[in-house]
């Protein structure tokens, strides 16, 4: 079987995570490496990744994830944040980035920058927020396949109150909101999760071919 598949069938939702072990500094970069390089849409990466180690900082986040240890277990703790507050200025700074990135003239790219302009700036707000909260999932699926592929446990989580890790985080005057959450480290010995068989759907039930 491909690697890939395997890996996917190895990998579960961890429901308990050894706290004693911990992510080498080489796989943590990996795994950043991994969430930088994730699609996004325009390529704008309107989010930022928090990676919580401070188990006091963990600690304080536990009643806002509903006491799921998982939080403050696992080695790490990635939060997804999507930015609040998009706009001219997120694009100009993305074409910067891409003139410098490329070697290209800016106004080469001015084009694809009055693009997303006429495209993002119409947006409601509330439409803004659904939108760049859904990139921060793109994000994630690289994390979760990333960390697999390195034989590291994880779990994705919406189970928290974004309000309350904003606060502790100190994200809102960052202009961040909180929308996922995913320890990651390894599984415990005493994870009975891990031995069951993966549940998913029969290819007849999942896919349309036209």
């Amino acid at each position: 079987m491909n690697t890939f598949l395997d890996k996917q069938n190895w990998r579960y939702a961890t429901k308990k995570f050894d706290a004693t072990k911990k992510i080498s500094a080489s796989d943590l970069d990996f795994l950043k490496e991994a969430v930088r390089l994730s699609t996004s849409s325009y390529g704008l990466q309107l989010y930022k990744v928090i990676i919580v180690e401070n188990t006091e900082l963990r600690a304080q986040l536990l009643p806002a994830a509903y006491g799921q240890k998982q939080v403050t277990d696992a080695s790490h703790l990635f939060v997804f944040a999507s930015q609040t507050n998009v706009g001219n200025a997120e694009i100009d700074a993305y074409l910067k980035n891409t003139s410098e990135t490329r070697n290209l003239p800016i106004e080469a790219l001015s084009g694809y920058g009055d693009y997303m302009k006429g495209a993002i700036n119409p947006m409601s707000e509330d439409i803004k927020s659904i939108w760049t909260a859904k990139q921060t999932y793109l994000a994630l699926g690289n994390l979760l396949n990333a960390a697999a592929e390195l034989n590291i446990d994880s779990t994705p989580m919406e189970g928290f109150i974004p309000a309350k890790f904003n606060e502790i985080l100190g994200l809102n005057k960052l202009n961040l909101n909180s929308v996922l959450v995913a320890p990651v480290g390894y599984r415990h010995e005493e994870d009975a999760t891990q031995h069951l068989t993966k549940v998913r759907k029969s290819n007849e039930d999942l896919f349309i071919t036209l």
